[in-house]
């Protein structure tokens, strides 16, 4: 994967004049109301880039990355993937997207199976796929678990035996699991005791450089999207704000809602306090 030039292989999730709206819980028979989540948004995820969404809660952004990983179905606009149409996936299309598109969702307590083992929740995904062969699959099950910086003896443990910090790194290694190009990252860290947030994000980034993955990184806290992301989206109101490469918006960011964000969210994860491993 060429990673020095991500934009070489055209994107690989890309969303044009999306936008989903619902119906107000207010709404009226004959006069329907609705909410609209997000409006006129265009975005394209590429080979080995990590865009960071950032935003307030409502503004959008997890609606969004419903859209990218076929949760939610656009109101209007279209969804492409590798340059083929998805907007409305038939079975065998979510079949190859759920392939190489995977999400880690916030609470990792909801996100795994309370009743089955570590080992049997990173299997699940190879035996549904029917990827290699029975000792493979066992093998792939070690290698993730390794990956993720916990033990072989945590894959005998059911998620209500590990801390939260634990379950999130079990989540990552299930994501993992179909070797995917796509990681929808949302908000994994907000869930975390504040001395996690820091071994997560670093572990991300590592499972980024070494595996050349593209990454959608959602959070409130610009601050902590900032560390990860080569390219930040602020959404307010269902909009995109601004956008550009990380470094340069949040240097010299242009539009006032971005302002306020870098003002109103002092990060607990400062440059100068976090030596990434």
């Amino acid at each position: 994967m060429d990673q020095t030039n991500p934009t070489a292989a055209g994107p690989i999730i890309e969303l044009r004049d999306i936008e989903v709206r619902f119906r107000a819980r207010n709404s009226g028979l004959f006069k329907p109301k609705y909410v609209h989540a997000v409006q006129g948004l265009s975005l394209a995820v590429n080979p080995g880039e990590t865009i960071g969404i950032v935003g307030e809660s409502g503004c959008g952004k997890s609606t969004t990355a419903n859209v990218m990983c076929g949760l939610q179905v656009p109101t209007a606009g279209q969804v492409f993937f590798r340059g083929q149409e998805v907007s409305k996936r038939s079975a065998a299309d979510r079949r190859r997207i759920g392939r190489v598109v995977s999400v880690i969702f916030q609470d990792p307590s909801t996100a795994l199976n309370a009743r089955m083992s570590v080992h049997d929740q990173l299997i699940d995904p190879l035996e549904m796929h029917k990827v290699g062969t029975k000792a493979e699959r066992e093998d792939r099950v070690e290698e993730l678990i390794s990956r993720v910086g916990l033990p072989t003896s945590a894959l005998e443990a059911m998620p209500g035996q590990l801390s939260g910090g634990q379950r999130q790194r079990v989540a990552i290694a299930r994501a993992l699991t179909l070797s995917p190009d796509v990681i929808i990252a949302d908000e994994p860290t907000s869930a975390l005791d504040v001395s996690v947030r820091a071994q997560i994000l670093n572990l991300l980034m590592d499972l980024k450089n070494d595996l050349g993955l593209s990454m959608v990184f959602i959070s409130h806290d610009i601050q902590t999207v900032r560390y990860i992301s080569d390219r930040l989206v602020v959404m307010n109101g269902g909009k995109v704000v601004e956008e550009g490469p990380a470094d340069d918006l949040l240097s010299n960011p242009r539009d006032e809602y971005t302002r306020t964000l870098l003002g109103a969210a002092p990060s607990l994860l400062h440059p100068a306090s976090v030596e990434l491993e």
